[in-house]
């Protein structure tokens, strides 16, 4: 059987008999994780893994054209709605797996909160001094604000988030306009959860970037057992979930992907829990991708990654609003030292998008903030971040092909906006057949689960194989 979203398969890899979307999200993980702040597994409000697959169904199509165009050996591709499930839930499958226990959140809830007069809102604050300046201008009690810290900031790594009654309490209490007014004086976001679903923009935008140059990479790859991406190359100077997530996606499609860390490594590293010397969740989106170190803060590191994008095809980034133009590190500057090159910025709103809407300070662009304002079916699963990176691979795949046809470079835009706004065009009521498999409670089981052995490897922790098989 196929997926109403698309026509890939349910089961592929996986040893199951997948009937529908709801078997895979109950036999893949994805309501084990989705569920955890209700304390039992529970459903997403949305087709998720159906919709994720038709991305990288599309993202592999594309890639069988980057293939045909460079003369690379590669005349078939296939992926299922749960390989694409796997990717999903792959860091927490990760984290589940590894060497130690990871961050547990004892109880269940969780964000968005809600104000006296009925608005439900979130918000964000990733430094504990922001989170204390906003409690205390609103006289929380500190005691509760100090044990409400370390839930809030795991709630990415968790899929959980209970907060003390105090807290969630206190804004049942004040208006709203008071509430974002001591946001905007503390330095902390606060976005109202939309009534109306954001469902009319673009997933990326492609443009062609300087004149026509030589070819991609330097043609064919030169060994056998190749991909569509084999022996392309892509910088990627990207941090969390969504830009990471992108570059894992095009190693997978055979690209070599060379990571800019700043001098020490990217601080996820040391987050656990630990798979020998690294992260688990940071492995299980960056394992394979060559390292090196340079700080982009200063003219040599930015003269470093320059030399370093001078022999590569794709330049991938997530930085802040105004950082690439404040480092001179924008697509015309990269595309003078590499002409033909491809420019991915994955953001969190769009360069252009937080002003009209947002008002004029960017508020910080993470995933459960994204989802409010876009009126995404709420999760404290990490589902904009993840289905973000599937999309900002998808443009890069995209910008690839229109390179190879047209020989000039192309700047790629996406976000964690246009990646909700893609999950609310594509949603679907779900289905409501009754289950055919067990519902998964326990991903380290799934890890050990001989059903899944041609879907997952143990890496240090387990890790979904692939997203997509080519021939």
């Amino acid at each position: 059987m196929t997926s109403t979203l698309t026509a890939v398969p349910w089961s592929g890899p996986v040893d199951l008999p997948l009937g529908g979307e709801l078997d895979v999200q109950a036999a893949c993980g994805l309501m084990e994780v989705h569920g955890r702040r209700f304390g039992r597994p529970t459903a997403l409000g949305l087709d998720y893994a159906s919709i994720v697959a038709a991305e990288l169904d599309a993202i592999g199509a594309l890639a069988l054209d980057v293939a045909r165009l460079r003369g690379v050996p590669v005349r078939t591709v296939s992926t299922s709605v749960a390989q694409a499930a796997l990717l999903a839930v792959s860091q927490y499958l990760a984290a589940a797996t590894a060497d130690e226990p990871g961050p547990v959140s004892a109880g269940v809830g969780g964000p968005p909160f809600v104000s006296g007069d009925g608005v439900a809102f979130e918000i964000e604050a990733l430094d504990a001094e922001v989170w204390r300046r906003f409690w205390a201008a609103l006289e929380a009690d500190p005691g509760a604000v100090a044990r409400a810290w370390r839930p809030f900031q795991q709630r990415f790594a968790t899929a959980t988030c209970p907060l003390p009654a105090e807290l969630t309490g206190l804004t049942a209490r004040l208006p709203i306009v008071l509430l974002e007014r001591v946001a905007v004086a503390t330095g902390t976001t606060l976005v109202r959860v939309a009534h109306r679903a954001v469902d009319d923009l673009p997933p990326y935008l492609v443009r062609p970037l300087g004149a026509e140059s030589g070819p991609v990479g330097d043609g064919a790859p030169h060994h056998a057992g190749v991909l569509p991406l084999s022996g392309l190359v892509v910088l990627e100077s990207c941090r969390r979930v969504q830009g990471p997530l992108a570059g894992h996606l095009l190693w997978q499609l055979g690209a070599s992907v060379v990571r800019v860390e700043p001098p020490g490594g990217d601080p996820l590293r040391g987050v656990p829990p630990m798979s020998g010397d690294v992260s688990a969740r940071f492995h299980a989106l960056n394992r394979g991708k060559r390292v090196v170190e340079a700080d982009l803060g200063t003219v040599a590191g930015r003269r470093e990654l320059l030399e370093l994008a001078s022999g590569a095809d794709v330049f991938l980034h997530n930085w802040g609003p105004g950082k690439a133009e404040a480092w001179a590190l924008r697509a015309v500057d990269l595309a003078r030292v590499r002409q033909g090159i491809v420019y991915a910025h994955a953001s969190g709103w769009g360069d252009e998008l937080w002003s009209d809407s947002l008002g004029p300070r960017s508020p910080l662009g993470t995933d459960f903030v994204v989802q409010a304002h876009a009126g995404v079916p709420p999760s404290l699963m990490t589902i904009v971040d993840v289905f973000g990176g599937v999309v900002c691979a998808r443009g890069v795949v995209d910008g690839l092909v229109r390179r190879l046809r047209s020989g000039v470079g192309q700047s790629v835009a996406s976000s964690l906006l246009s990646a909700a706004s893609r999950l609310n065009a594509r949603a679907t009521r779900r289905c409501t057949a009754p289950l055919s498999v067990p519902v998964c409670t326990d991903l380290a089981a799934l890890g050990r689960d001989s059903r899944f052995s041609r879907a997952v490897v143990r890496d240090g922790c387990v890790v979904p194989v692939s997203a997509w098989e080519f021939g």
